[in-house]
């Protein structure tokens, strides 16, 4: 309903996070034990993934609604040296350290390492793998053979979200890529930027030379010391329209020391696969009250959102819109980092949602400071639906928890999760489920979902979306966004 949404009565743990600084945006963390509880490093490729499509689709175009793609730990792509069960440094047999530098047992140690639920659902995942391991035919070499069992493998924790994709469907998924250049970026043990999986074949990285492993010294000029995936993407994002963004690469050869190596600058073009504009919009009403509505729909949270959807912000208030419905109704998310930047077109430096991983380890995402291109005294409505997921309620809760708008509407999909994609050696990806998030006043809305403060317009024709406004009272919306009405938590 429409009462006040007092601040969460459960206080937000810090933690020191391995990676330091990172964690402030959004990363894998770390206690100093389990370098699994790292969960969120933000890779600046495709950085955080939030999910996969409602259904679990089959189709790479829907295999995700988003995070985004969610950045990955240290160890994406080419795992480290292999090592027994136990994790200790043991030396393996012959055929066991042949067994762990497979794909398959690349997929099991990401799954070790990053999957939210720790049962593993109900099975002992070490028996899981020399179950698997037992399967290969090292003789045969056969990828396609090596790919079907990691995905019966993944199948076996029973989570419709998290899945094996072949080539072409990870290169498919690279509409959730912000940078455009196909590689994947994060932070290595010692915080320096890396390529942290093969760049997707035929990409402007991979035909530049770039592999996993190199190092990232530079983008666009700027040193990436110190800095992490999401700064990156906003240094980008600065310029979305720009068509080239120059890297500079260290590779370091076998007989290198620490900090040598073979350094260039490669100019790579952005490429973004098909992706289609996810935005419309328009003047909707002018309102014989001086009301002057503005209509947004956002269809999907791809690459081309947040410039697109700050474009049509600014351009309708040009024209004197001082209301707004933003409608995700059908939206079933996307990158999950999209939704977070979002959030920061409407409210400054504000608590946008908060991640938490497998070992109950809570990390905030806040949004930008400096950001906000939309009147704050303006009433809004996020219009939602039942197919209305994941990215899209975390940028509804974000909007409502923090009295800047109100939900209207049926109740959202409810899926609170949120899956990282990893890229695998082989070119292959793997979409995993690695933690859950609430809103801002704490609301875990996995299987619940939101629940709008009003009713939305119905359509006059069944199975027909109506985008009429002139029902949606926006003095009602101001009241609702106002104390005593809303209170935004504490942040």
């Amino acid at each position: 309903g429409g009462g006040g949404r007092p601040p969460p009565s459960t206080t937000t743990t810090t933690t020191t996070i391995v990676g330091g600084p990172e964690a402030a945006l959004s990363l894998p963390f770390g206690d100093g034990h389990r370098q699994h509880v790292r969960l969120f490093q933000p890779r600046a490729a495709f950085a955080v993934v939030d999910a996969a499509d409602l259904a679990a689709s089959d189709d790479a175009d829907h295999a995700l609604d988003g995070a985004s793609l969610l950045p990955a730990p240290d160890a994406i792509g080419t795992m480290i040296a292999p090592t027994d069960a136990t994790g200790l440094s043991s030396p393996l047999s012959a055929l066991k350290s042949k067994q762990r530098s497979t794909v398959l047992d690349e997929v099991w140690s990401l799954v070790d390492k990053y999957y939210l639920d720790q049962t593993f659902g109900g099975q002992d995942w070490n028996a899981v793998r020399d179950k698997y391991e037992d399967k290969l035919d090292l003789d045969r070499n056969d990828d396609a053979q090596t790919m079907k069992l990691a995905t019966e493998m993944v199948k076996s924790l029973g989570d419709k979200y998290s899945r094996v994709l072949d080539r072409e469907s990870y290169a498919r998924i690279q509409k959730f890529d912000l940078i455009g250049v196909g590689a994947t970026l994060m932070p290595d043990s010692d915080k320096r930027l890396t390529v942290g999986a093969p760049p997707v074949s035929g990409s402007a990285a991979d035909l530049a030379g770039m592999k996993a492993g190199d190092f990232v010294t530079a983008v666009n000029g700027v040193p990436t010391e110190g800095r992490t995936a999401f700064d990156i993407i906003d240094q980008i994002g600065e310029d979305p329209n720009a068509g080239t963004v120059t890297m500079t690469v260290r590779t370091v050869g076998p007989d290198d020391l620490a900090n040598e190596g073979y350094v260039r600058d490669l100019a790579l073009k952005r490429e973004f696969r098909e992706i289609k504009d996810p935005v419309s919009y328009r003047i909707a009403e002018r309102r014989s009250d001086g009301t002057v509505v503005g209509y947004v729909r956002a269809s999907e949270f791809n690459s081309l959102v947040k410039p697109r959807l700050e474009e049509a912000i600014r351009d309708l208030e040009s024209r004197g819109a001082n209301a707004l419905v933003l409608d995700v109704r059908g939206n079933p998310g996307g990158a999950f980092q999209s939704a977070v930047e979002i959030a920061g077109l409407f409210v400054d430096d504000a608590l946008a949602t908060s991640v938490v991983d497998g070992n109950g380890v809570e990390l905030p995402f806040r949004t930008s400071k400096g950001r906000v291109v939309a009147d704050k005294s303006h009433p809004m409505a996020v219009w939602v639906d039942g197919r209305s997921a994941s990215a899209s309620e975390v940028l509804g809760g974000a909007l409502r928890d923090n009295c800047r708008a109100v939900v209207m509407g049926d109740r959202s999909f409810g899926k609170g999760l949120i899956q990282a994609v990893y890229g695998l050696k082989n070119g292959g990806g793997l979409v995993l489920t690695v933690a859950r998030y609430m809103t801002p006043a704490g609301t875990d809305i996995q299987g619940s979902g939101i629940s709008p403060d009003i009713g939305g317009p119905k359509s006059p024709v069944p199975f027909v979306m109506s985008t009429d406004t002139s029902k949606v009272d926006f003095g009602d919306i101001k009241k609702r966004m106002s104390p005593p009405m809303c209170q935004a938590p504490m942040s």
